[in-house]
Formats: C-alpha cells, structure tokens, sequence
C-alpha cells in the first residue's frame, strides 16, 4: 500500500481540510466522469489502488493515467471515515464546483444547439441524479431545478455519476429561468407525439408528488402531455424526463458533445 507520508502527500488531512468546500464523488464511476469531463480534483482515496487502477483499465482508459497520478491508497479504516455511505468501488474523491457564472453563461448563451432541462420543485435526491445522467448522456445544455433541493448534494452526485460535469447544474427560481420557449409537461397537455421541440427549449417537469408549480405553468408556452394507458397514474421522473430527451433527439435533436 502506498504510504501517504512517505510519498510526500496527506490526502487524509487534505480531504478534512477541503470537504465542505467541494464536490463529493462517490465511487469509481463518478470519478471517472468527473475527471474525463474536466473537473479539478483536489484529492482521490481508495482502500485498493490496484483494483481501481484495473477498473480504469478496462473501462476508463482514457482516465487511466490521470487516475493513476491522482488516488492515493489509504486504510479501509480511513477511507469509511470520510464517506458516510461507503461506495462498492472503494473510491471516493473532492472535486471543484464548476463557477456559477460560467454555468449561468451556458445556460443563457443564444442560441443553444440543446434543450434546458427543468426540475420544478423536485423532492427525491436520486431521481434528481438520474435526470442529471441523462441530459448528459443526451448533450442537454443544463439541468435546472427550482425549490430547496441542492442539486449538488452528495446523493444527488452519486446518482448522476459524476456527470454534474458534463452539463451545467445550477438551482434558480422561475423568474431566474433562461430565455426560451418553455415545454411543460402536464397530463391535460397535447400528446407529445405531435410536436417538434426545439433546441432552445426549456422542458420543464413537475415534482414526484404535486406536479408543476403555479408559477412555472404560468411561465410555460406550451403544455405537452406523454403517451400513457388509461388508469396509469404517472411515470417516474426521470422516465418522463428519457422520453422527452428521446423525442427530441429523434425528431431533429441529436446528442451534442458539451464543453468541458
């Protein structure tokens, strides 16, 4: 096992002196987003830096030597000290929040080559995170939510497998919302099947449990409504929010590579 002292480093000390001012990522997969997106990590632990070197190997060459330069191996005591809810992957790192205002350029650049996504109010940390994974894998511009969820809580990252990186995450309210037609999804809208979405669209999605806000149905353009059997109540959040992305891409949108 590496020795922190003895190569000259203290991850440990480094990462207590750090965590509340940074991202935390949470297994070996978030890290490798992470890194392959371009984030600043300060500091990468792992209770076998061999088998996390392995991973890479096999799934994240193109990370493999910047992973190798960042993880330190340290006590399997060490490393569940830092981290409540330890990852199977035994790795953890801290990573740099990207700068708000670059995030806010993004978001309201004109004009944009792909849609917003938007969480109004949204309650549960993990749908948060899958919808976050998503408009990554899709090339989406951003993901916005409104209300009191941070989408940079821990769980959140961890649902979004580091890919917070790779889209630009910010929390506003509805008057904060970028320029552009906004797309609401609501059952009593038009069937989604009949419409085109535009690039520069903001496609809003109500929360698990109440739906779209007042406020954020006042601000929509149009209200879109996805195809559903009668007697079915609803779609999981982030399934709602896959089938939209989908048929956007599928009618004119495609994924984009986004600036790291």
């Amino acid at each position: 096992m590496t020795d922190p002292v003895a190569a000259g480093s203290d991850p440990l000390g480094r990462w207590r002196r750090l965590a509340d001012a940074c991202v935390l990522l949470d297994g070996f997969h978030a890290l490798k987003h992470a890194v392959r997106f371009g984030a600043e990590v300060t500091v990468a632990v792992t209770t076998d830096r061999r088998a996390t070197l392995a991973l890479a190997d096999e799934l994240a060459p193109d990370v493999r030597d910047a992973l190798d330069a960042l993880v330190t191996e340290v006590p399997e005591a060490a490393y569940t000290s830092l981290v409540t809810r330890p990852h199977p992957t035994a790795v953890a790192a801290l990573a740099v929040r990207p700068s708000r205002a670059a995030h806010l350029e993004r978001l309201g650049h004109a004009p944009r080559s792909a849609p917003v996504v938007v969480l109004d109010n949204p309650r549960n940390l993990g749908n948060a995170g899958a919808v976050i994974r998503l408009a990554a894998g899709f090339g989406a511009t951003g993901v916005v939510t409104t209300g009191t969820l941070d989408p940079w809580h821990p769980t959140v990252v961890r649902g979004g497998a580091g890919l917070h990186f790779a889209t630009a995450v910010e929390r506003l309210t509805v008057g904060e919302l970028p320029s552009g037609p906004v797309f609401a999804l609501d059952p009593e809208g038009d069937d989604l099947r009949g419409v085109t979405l535009p690039d520069d669209a903001l496609l809003a999605f109500g929360s698990e449990r109440s739906g779209l806000s007042a406020e954020l149905r006042a601000r929509a353009d149009h209200l879109l409504a996805l195809p559903m059997r009668p007697q079915v109540s609803s779609y999981n959040l982030a399934t709602s929010v896959a089938m939209t992305l989908y048929h956007w891409s599928a009618t004119g949108g495609a994924p984009h590579a986004v600036d790291a």
